[in-house]
């Protein structure tokens, strides 16, 4: 299992910090977790969300974060194909592949904030045709022949060229959102990897990852165990101190996952009826509508808080069930950067190399 990080470029109000200080602590951050040997650094996209999420332009932040790191893989989880032309983000994509080297990573979905949906001029009923119709135009605009043209329902040219090229053949790796049952099987059928959470709760997530194997198998012919990559988001905070970073996991990733349920709770509540070990654990309406504290953010999977010992024993879990990249959101984006740093050296001494293959 790889240990990669996820950020939404939190700027909450009682953390004190500016917009500015945020992001240049959060490139400082990523260069670390570079010599630390972390996977992927993955940035969100959302936009009009003030506190919780000013990462509005991943591309370009992921851009200034190629520029001081040299290994670690720079993800996009997710552009929401809907807000945008395929043919631009075909463009940035390959721009940002340049500049990195051959180290970027495309992660897109439908985007779920009616309120993005109804600035950008977009209609939700819309959102399944047009992210299909955006993959077939991404995947044209990869391949190595051209000109190119398309012609669908929302997209229609001829003859063009996209420039620049990527680095990576026959593309960047791609990883699609997933969120309903539905979602899951598709990327099984399309060969595409999935990326899950931060907003569901394991119990779904586990069986959803389940199926996903078991509709690649169907759909290819192949051991589920083969399946592409599975991605999972987890709020984590692990220092030496197991108190001290419960105190902290209290405070600020509470925090995140409060004002993440509070704008996801609609969808979740609405995909309970597909998910047959729900029952078990009361209404998720009751628990998601209920106190969010640490307890039962714990109960749900959805977050990891403790010392080294505390953090392998839960995440050894996640690894059993099948997933192959841990989107750690470090600190949840409300953490000082010096809490956030030394959570990431204990992860990187003390609970990665349990993860990973002994070296022959």
């Amino acid at each position: 299992m790889e240990f990669d990080l996820f950020y939404e470029l939190a700027v909450p109000s009682f953390a004190g910090r500016s917009e500015q200080q945020v992001f240049e602590e959060t490139l400082e951050e990523i260069a670390l977790a570079d010599r630390l040997d972390f996977h992927t650094v993955w940035l969100t996209e959302h936009h009009f969300m003030p506190e919780y999420g000013h990462s509005s332009a991943p591309d370009l932040f992921l851009a200034a974060a190629a520029q001081r790191t040299q290994r670690i893989r720079l993800g996009q989880a997710i552009v929401p194909l809907p807000y945008h032309h395929p043919l631009q983000v075909a463009e940035r994509v390959a721009t940002l592949d340049i500049l990195s080297g051959g180290r970027s990573e495309l992660g897109f979905g439908r985007g779920f904030s009616p309120k993005e949906y109804a600035a950008f001029g977009v209609r939700t009923e819309d959102s399944r045709t047009l992210v299909d119709e955006a993959l077939q135009v991404l995947l044209l605009a990869f391949r190595e022949t051209e000109p190119i043209s398309f012609h669908g329902q929302h997209f229609t040219f001829d003859n063009v060229s996209v420039r620049p090229r990527v680095v990576q053949k026959p593309h960047p790796p791609l990883w699609m959102a997933a969120v309903s049952p539905e979602s899951f099987d598709l990327a099984a059928k399309l060969g595409l990897g999935v990326l899950a959470g931060p907003f569901k709760p394991w119990f779904m997530v586990k069986e959803d990852i389940r199926r996903y194997r078991e509709a690649f198998a169907r759909y290819h012919g192949a051991d589920p165990r083969k399946a592409p990559r599975v991605g999972m988001t987890l709020g984590i905070f692990c220092l030496d101190d197991h108190a001290e970073a419960r105190a902290g996991a209290r405070t600020n990733i509470t925090w995140f996952y409060r004002e993440l349920l509070r704008l996801t709770t609609p969808i979740l509540t609405g995909l309970q009826g597909g998910y047959e070990y729900y029952r078990k654990y009361g209404s998720l309406a009751h628990i998601l509508k209920g106190t969010i504290n640490l307890p039962v953010l714990e109960r749900l999977g959805m977050v990891v808080a403790g010392d080294p010992r505390h953090c392998r024993k839960k995440l050894a879990a996640y690894q059993d069930a099948g997933v192959d990249h841990l989107l750690c959101a470090v600190g949840a984006g409300a953490s000082s950067t010096e809490l956030t740093q030394r959570s990431l050296k204990v992860l990187s001494e003390q609970v990665l190399p349990a993860f990973r293959p002994c070296a022959s």
